[in-house]
């Protein structure tokens, strides 16, 4: 790799948003290192970037719903010190009744969608944070503020990783580090095909391609946005959730049961 130039990482790369994001940051520059469980489909898009972008790629062959896997990729974020950004993108979904999935496939989930981001997060934060420089992108979902009948683990996921990355910029809000959570609606990517749902089921017109999905995410961080809603419009919404989510939490700060919680 060109020791001139940053490195951003990207998980979940071999396809969809992790595939884009790896195209897009390539064409602004960076060396990459791609990380996913399908090794020849990592190694097929690593060819093509480097030929594209005339920059070096590396690949590694990680599962992160697994411990090594996780442990293969803190030592890398921890032992190169040209790691820039990090793209936590890898994560799956399972839709479904609670009960009409197998609780060792909500346990893959959740380790891969929370587990793997958090200790993936604190290895690439030790090393921004001694450097005072460095990008952290989170990629959530709408649901983290919405569950289905179907979403119970999914959801709970998604609204760990918003919370999670919220208490990071609020924690890391006098440095120069970027921190961004990315929540995309319904978005055209393979998750479906794990999901158990089938895109056709979905309004017509509401599922978004990952190619606008990642420019807007990298335009918003472009705008450092800390929360960003590609497909959300009228941002007033996202500012009147905010105002009664901070009024709520302010409220609640009483010490004494509300009044229909006493003994009349």
């Amino acid at each position: 790799m060109n020791a001139q130039r940053p490195v951003a990482v990207v998980t979940g790369a071999s396809s969809g948003i992790g595939a884009i994001y790896a195209d897009r940051l390539a064409a602004r520059g960076y060396d990459l290192l791609l990380i996913a469980r399908r090794e020849d489909r990592l190694q097929s898009l690593a060819q093509r970037l480097q030929q594209q972008y005339a920059i070096d790629v590396s690949t590694l062959k990680a599962d992160l719903s697994h411990d090594d896997g996780i442990r293969e990729v803190e030592q890398r974020l921890r032992s190169d010190d040209r790691i820039a950004l990090l793209v936590n993108n890898a994560g799956s979904a399972r839709m479904g009744g609670f009960l009409s999935v197998d609780v060792d496939e909500h346990e893959t989930i959740h380790t891969l969608n929370t587990t793997a981001l958090m200790r993936l997060s604190y290895a690439a934060l030790a090393r921004f944070s001694a450097q005072n420089s460095g990008t952290l992108i989170n990629i959530a979902s709408v649901l983290a503020f919405h569950a289905l009948g179907s979403s119970a683990v999914y959801s709970a996921t998604k609204a760990w990783v918003v919370n999670f990355t919220r208490g990071l910029q609020e924690e890391f809000a006098d440095s120069n580090l970027r921190i961004q959570a990315v929540l995309p609606a319904a978005t055209a990517t393979e998750i479906w095909d794990l999901s158990g749902v089938a895109p056709a089921t979905l309004a017509e017109g509401s599922v978004m391609s990952a190619e606008d999905l990642v420019d807007a995410a990298l335009a918003g961080l472009d705008n450092a946005e800390q929360v960003t809603l590609p497909p959300v419009h009228d941002l007033a919404l996202w500012d009147a959730y905010e105002q009664a989510r901070l009024a709520l939490f302010a409220t609640s700060r009483t010490g004494v049961p509300a009044p229909r919680y006493q003994k009349r």
